[in-house]
């Protein structure tokens, strides 16, 4: 009887289900993983990875949780590369085309490929848990079923009943079956441990006659737990100076779930191969809850650095420029800081790095949308400069249309090319349209007038030719011994025939006529001086008032105001000087010299009078 006390004892301690506690430990020790530097073929990679290792058979729930665990942490990350991509693409759309209208971005394979593999998982995990819990149920009843089979051989025994024989086998077959079934609802687990111990304890108490059998089982059960408690150990020291990863953890913890199954050992040995088991675990997570400690430094670490990136990124959402350049420099201030935060590597704490990397994104989407306000503002401002510059076009156009080519026509589109200057940029899809429309119609109008001028210049020119041979006709008369001035006035009628010339030629050859005709004047010994003076003024003056430009006259008028002004202011002076002199010795002399000079001072002030009367009549 004591030694079925003793087994007894040793199935209390397993019944304590110590398998949850080691379960929590690996989960409280996990190891974060760091997505924040993986591409988008690493993410594809990670899930195909966890696909494949739930496809197979041995995959455990275990499994399933953690390959839920790496979606939910890996998903947040992988939609910040594909908002990354995107912002970058609509950036550059806008700065090649100064306006998002008509963006439009496709995501690449890789992104197809995640999103199938992501549903896939899920699927297969939901599949899986659902499966898991119908299992449940169905384990429940078996357990129940295999309690009341238990229940009948514990009363069959007590009332000796049975066949020793076949109720040890029907024993040994209950308990296979039990241990091959599978979990039950939570709630009814103890309950059913409890329960099955308990009948466990009562059957063997009541098989003395096979005591001899038990202790041969619990050798065996030594022998068994032995080789875990080996095996366990070799998994210490594997890991020995290397990082306990989770593979590792999971590993030991199946080997415990088996060790747990395994019948009592003898109670010599019983305690004694469970604090070495449970040493070699203890020693496992020993190791990884360090690493843990370790890792959180460097986490609180990467934490303060970026910490201070988002720092610096803050005041960036608070920026207004009516410049491109300004909002383009900016952009490469911004850019960097979003390099560095992507340069700094690891893990942060979870919650707390979380909730930055959520800010930091929050702040740079904060910052882009309003760059993009900024250039929507511009497009709307590009789309009114637009529509006054198609004005323009339209405006020009229109006096293309009309055949106007009169100088008020040309000075307008002079003034609509001014306007055009004035007016501000257009949208980039439009610049080279609307310039194109408006110089096609100014070049038009100009090419349109050059053509005209080109006719009129030709008529010019043989105009000139004409008064060429006119001023050599009269220059031949003025060389000629006796110059006949009766055919001044059909030289006259006949200059004032020819149209206009060359407005370059204009001055010269006006300039050579006025020569010709003073030549042929001077050449005349029938006129006195003063009437030769007299009448080549007022040929000049008649040239003038033909040609239609006074500004010659004016000129000349002023010149001989200046010469009679000056002339007048003479003649006062020597009038006073006459006064002085009066007094003198000599007076007389010098009188008579003054006036002298008085009369020809007179006589020169009549003579630019006369000049003055031809001018103010010719105008």
């Amino acid at each position: 009887m004591a030694s079925e006390e003793q087994e007894i004892t040793e199935r209390d301690d397993l019944t304590q289900e110590p398998a949850d506690t080691i379960e929590l430990e690996m989960e409280e020790t996990a190891q974060p993983v760091d997505y924040s530097q993986f591409s988008k073929q690493d993410f594809v990679d990670l899930l195909d990875k966890q696909l494949t290792a739930l496809k197979t058979e041995e995959a455990t729930a275990t499994e399933y949780r953690q390959a839920d665990v790496v979606l939910k942490e890996a998903r947040p990350f992988f939609d910040q590369i594909k908002a990354s991509e995107r912002s970058s693409a609509l950036e550059k759309y806008i700065q090649d085309t100064g306006s998002e209208e008509g963006f439009e971005y496709k995501y690449d394979d890789l992104v197809s490929q995640f999103d199938a593999l992501y549903k896939q998982i899920k699927d297969r995990k939901n599949q899986y848990f659902q499966q898991l819990e119908k299992a449940k149920d169905t384990n429940f009843a078996v357990k129940t079923d295999l309690l009341r089979r238990l229940r009948e051989l514990v009363e069959n025994d007590e009332n000796n009943a049975g066949d020793p024989k076949s109720s040890w086998n029907g024993f040994k077959q209950v308990q296979d079956e039990w241990k091959a079934a599978g979990n039950v609802p939570s709630p009814h687990n103890a309950t059913l441990w409890a329960t099955y111990h308990a009948l466990v304890d009562r059957y063997y108490s009541n098989r003395n006659i096979y005591f001899e059998l038990k202790e041969l089982d619990r050798k065996k059960n030594q022998q068994l737990k032995t080789e875990l408690c080996e095996k366990v150990e070799g998994l210490v020291q594997g890991a020995e100076g290397k990082p306990v990863t989770k593979q590792l953890i999971d590993e030991a913890n199946n080997l415990f779930e088996e060790y747990k199954h395994i019948g009592p050992a003898p109670k010599a040995e019983q305690e004694v191969l469970w604090q070495r088991f449970k040493k070699a675990l203890d020693t496992l997570y020993d190791r990884r809850r360090g690493q843990n400690e370790e890792l959180k430094k460097e986490g609180a670490q990467l934490y303060e650095q970026k910490s201070k990136l988002y720092e610096e990124l803050v005041p960036q959402t608070s920026f207004t420029s009516n410049s491109i350049n300004d909002w383009n420099e900016k952009t490469r201030e911004v850019m960097a800081l979003q390099e560095r935060w992507n340069a700094l590597r690891g893990a942060m704490p979870r919650e707390e790095g979380r909730e930055l990397s959520k800010k930091f994104w929050a702040a740079l989407k904060t910052f882009f949308h309003h760059k993009g306000e900024f250039f929507k503002q511009l497009e709307a401002k590009r789309d009114q400069n637009l529509k006054l510059k198609t004005e323009l076009c339209e405006q020009v156009e229109s006096i293309l249309e009309s055949g106007e080519e009169s100088q008020e026509a040309t000075q307008r589109v002079i003034d609509l090319q001014r306007q055009w200057k004035s007016v501000g940029q257009v949208p980039e899809k439009f610049k080279d349209s609307i310039f194109d429309r408006f110089k096609s119609a100014c070049d038009a109008f100009f090419n349109k007038k050059r053509a005209k001028n080109q006719e009129v210049e030709k008529e010019f020119e043989e105009n000139l030719a004409k008064k060429i041979a006119l001023c050599e006709q009269i220059e031949a008369m003025a060389g000629s011994e006796n110059p006949d001035l009766s055919q001044l006035n059909q030289f006259k009628q006949q200059w004032a025939s020819i149209g206009f010339v060359p407005k370059k030629e204009m001055q010269a050859i006006q300039k050579r006529y006025i020569n010709a005709i003073n030549s042929l004047v001077g050449a005349s010994g029938k006129l006195s001086p003063k009437e030769k003076e007299r009448l080549t003024l007022e040929n000049e003056t008649e040239l003038v008032r033909d040609s239609g430009s006074s500004r010659d006259l004016h000129k000349k008028e002023g010149d001989i105001r200046r010469k009679m002004s000056s002339l007048e202011n003479d003649i006062a002076v020597y009038r006073n000087n006459i006064e002085f002199f009066a007094r003198s010795k000599g007076a007389d002399k010098l009188r008579a010299e003054i006036d002298k000079k008085i009369a020809v001072a007179e006589k020169q002030l009549d003579d630019l009078k006369h000049q003055l009367k031809v001018i103010r009549e010719a105008q």
